[in-house]
C-alpha cells in the first residue's frame, strides 16, 4: 500500500489504513521505562565515554588538534535532526520509530526500505560498540589482551588488537543479549546505572584533566599533530567522522516509546536532552584531553587516544579506576544499541514485513520483551565481528559504514517530513493534539520548514562524507580496491537484497499500518472536546 488514507492534519494518532488498521496496536510491551530511563536509552546510544575514547585517536590523527571544531558543527547539524524527530515522537510514540515515521509520512514502500537500512545499520552499530571494549579493557588490565598475550599490541589497527577486539566484543554481546532477554525493567535499570556512572565519569575526567593542563584552550586553533600534506580541508572533513559517529542514536528513546510512561510528553524531551547533554559533555572531554596530553606530535595521542592520556597523566591506579567508568559506559552503550535494534526489528515483524515475522513479532508473556529479535541482533553483530576478525580496518570501516547507514535512514524521515511540511504548509503539515497532561504536542511551529531544510542539507552532505572511499578509513592495506569502495558496495548490495525480498513477497500490498492509540494517561475532557482522540 502507499500513503495513509487520511490527511495528516486529521490523523493525530497515526496513519489511517485499510484492513485491521482501525484496531490499533495492542499494548503488548510492558511500560517499565520512566523519564530518566528514556533519557538513558538515548544517552547510552550516543555514549560519549564509549565513542570519544574509541575514536579520539582517529579524529586527532586525521585532523590534528583543530579537529575539535568538527564537534560543534556536527552537533549543530544533529540538533536540527533531533528537533524534527522530537515532533514525530510526540505524534507517533511507537516502536520502530524511524520505520513508523517514514511510513506514515510517505508510505510503507519507502518506510520499509528505511527500516531495512536502519536494522542493518543498528546491527553493525552494535558490533562497532562492542569492539570498543578493546580500547578500554587492556588498559585496565593487560590480561584482557588474550590474543598474543599481555605483551601483544592492543591497538585495534594491529592484527592482535583486531582479533582480541572481536573476542572481547563477542563476550560482551552474550552479556547484553542476556540482559535484554530478562526484561525491560532489567534493561532499563542496567542502562540507567550505566548512564549514572558515565555522567559521573565524564564530570570527573573533565575536571581532573582541566587541572592538569600542558597548554591552553587555544590549542584548538591550530592543526597541531596533523601529519598530512597539502590542503587541510580534506583532512578536516575526514576527522569529522569521529563526531559523526558519536552523535547518533538519540532517536533510540523513540524506539522505547511503547514501553515508556507518558511517551508523548516524555520522549521528545529525552531525545533533545540526550543529544544536548552529549554535545556539551563531549566537547569538554575533547578539549580537556587536548589540553592535558603530554605531547601532540610524538604519535602517542593518535595511537592511544584518551586512554593513553589518562594512564600517562594520572598514573596506574587512578587512570585505571576512571577507565572502569568507561568500561561500564561501553556495556551500557552496547546494551542500548542492541535494545533499539531489537525494537526496530520487532516493529517491522509484527507488520509481517520481515522474514520469519511470526517468530520475530512475538512478545514473551513472561518478560514482556521480544526475545527473538534481541537474539537475532546480538548474533548478527557477532557474525559481523567474526567475518572481519583478520581485517585491521575493522574498527574504522565498521564505524563509518554503520553510521552512514543510520544517516541514510534518517534522511528517509527528514526528506518526507520536509515534503509534507511544504505540501501542507497551510495546515501545519503534522497532526495536532495533546500529550498525556493535556498540553499541546511538541512543535517547531513556523520554524519547521527552515529547521527541516537545514537538517536535510546537513545529512546529505555528511552521508557523502561518510561513504567517501578513503583508504585511511576503509583500506589500511592501501591496495585493495573493494575494501576502499566497501561502503557504497555494501549499501548497494543491502538495498538490492531488500528489493528482491520486498518484491518477491509483494509487501507493497501487504503492509498495513495501524492507529497509534493514546497512551494510558488520558488528556483532560476539555482537550478531548477540541482534539480528535488518536
Amino acid at each position: 500500500m502507499g500513503r495513509p488514507e487520511l490527511p495528516l492534519a486529521q490523523d493525530p494518532g497515526g496513519g489511517g489504513t485499510t484492513g485491521h488498521a482501525h484496531f490499533g496496536y495492542p499494548q503488548e510491551l510492558r511500560r517499565g521505562v520512566g523519564s530518566f530511563a528514556s533519557f538513558a536509552a538515548g544517552f547510552s546510544f550516543v555514549s560519549i565515554l564509549t565513542t570519544v575514547f574509541q575514536l579520539f585517536g582517529l579524529g586527532f590523527g586525521l585532523g590534528g588538534a583543530a579537529f575539535f571544531w568538527t564537534w560543534p558543527l556536527v552537533f549543530a547539524g544533529q540538533l536540527l535532526v533531533a528537533l524534527c524527530f522530537a515532533e514525530l515522537a510526540a505524534r507517533w510514540p511507537v516502536s520502530g520509530a524511524i520505520y513508523q515515521w517514514s511510513s506514515r509520512l510517505t508510505g510503507t514502500t519507502t518506510g520499509w526500505f528505511v527500516g531495512w537500512i536502519m536494522i542493518i545499520g543498528q546491527v553493525l552499530t552494535v558490533a562497532a560498540a562492542a569492539i570498543a571494549a578493546q580500547a578500554v579493557l587492556p588498559g585496565i588490565w593487560s590480561g584482557f589482551q588474550i590474543v598474543g598475550g599481555p605483551g601483544a599490541d592492543p591497538s585495534v589497527a594491529s592484527p592482535t588488537g583486531a582479533q582480541n577486539a572481536v573476542l572481547l566484543g563477542c563476550v560482551l554481546l552474550v552479556i547484553t543479549t542476556v540482559v535484554n532477554i530478562l526484561g525491560i525493567r532489567q534493561m532499563a535499570a542496567a542502562t540507567s546505572f550505566g548512564v549514572t556512572v558515565e555522567i559521573i565519569g565524564v564530570l570527573a575526567l573533565v575536571l581532573i584533566l582541566f587541572f592538569l593542563p600542558e597548554r591552553g584552550p587555544q590549542v584548538v586553533a591550530h592543526p597541531t599533530g596533523w601529519a598530512g600534506h597539502g590542503g587541510y580541508f580534506g583532512a578536516f572533513l575526514a576527522s569529522s567522522l569521529m563526531a559523526a559517529y558519536v552523535m547518533v542514536g538519540f532517536d533510540s528513546a523513540g524506539e522505547l516509546a511503547e514501553e515508556t510512561h507518558s511517551p508523548r510528553r516524555t520522549t521528545p524531551r529525552t531525545i533533545l536532552r540526550a543529544l544536548t547533554t552529549s554535545g556539551v559533555g563531549g566537547a569538554l572531554l575533547i578539549l580537556s584531553g587536548l589540553m592535558a596530553a603530554r605531547g601532540l606530535t610524538d604519535g602517542k595521542l593518535a595511537a592511544g587516544g584518551l586512554s593513553w592520556v589518562l594512564t600517562d597523566r594520572l598514573g596506574g591506579v587512578l587512570g585505571r579506576l576512571l577507565l572502569c567508568c568507561v568500561a561500564v559506559a561501553v556495556f551500557a552503550c552496547t546494551l542500548a544499541v542492541q535494545t533499539s535494534g531489537a525494537r526496530m526489528m520487532y516493529s517491522m515483524a509484527r507488520e509481517g514485513a520481515l522474514p520469519f515475522h511470526r517468530h520475530l513479532g512475538k512478545v514473551s508473556a513472561r518478560t514482556g520483551t521480544p526475545i527473538s529479535t534481541s537474539i537475532v541482533v546480538g548474533v548478527g553483530a557477532a557474525i559481523a565481528l567474526v567475518v572481519n576478525i583478520r581485517q585491521p580496518a575493522i574498527f574504522t570501516a565498521l564505524s563509518s559504514l554503520c553510521i552512514a547507514l543510520l544517516y541514510l535512514a534518517y534522511l528517509g524521515v527528514t526528506v518526507p517530513l520536509l515534503v509534507t511540511r511544504i505540501r501542507r504548509r497551510g495546515s501545519g503539515g503534522l497532526p495536532t493534539g495533546v500529550d498525556e497532561t493535556g498540553r499541546p504536542l511538541f512543535s517547531l511551529g513556523r520554524w519547521g520548514v527552515a529547521v527541516n531544510t537545514l537538517a536535510v542539507l546537513y545529512q546529505a552532505g555528511m552521508t557523502v562524507n561518510l561513504i567517501w572511499p578513503r583508504a585511511e578509513i576503509y583500506d589500511l592495506t592501501g591496495g585493495t580496491w573493494w575494501l576502499r569502495w566497501s561502503a557504497p558496495l555494501f549499501i548497494g548490495l543491502s538495498l538490492a537484497a531488500g528489493a528482491v525480498y520486498f518484491l518477491a513477497r509483494r509487501l507493497h500490498r501487504r503492509i498495513e499500518l495501524r492507529h497509534v492509540p493514546h497512551t494510558h494517561i488520558e488528556p483532560p475532557l476539555d482537550a478531548q472536546a477540541v482534539v480528535e482522540p488518536a
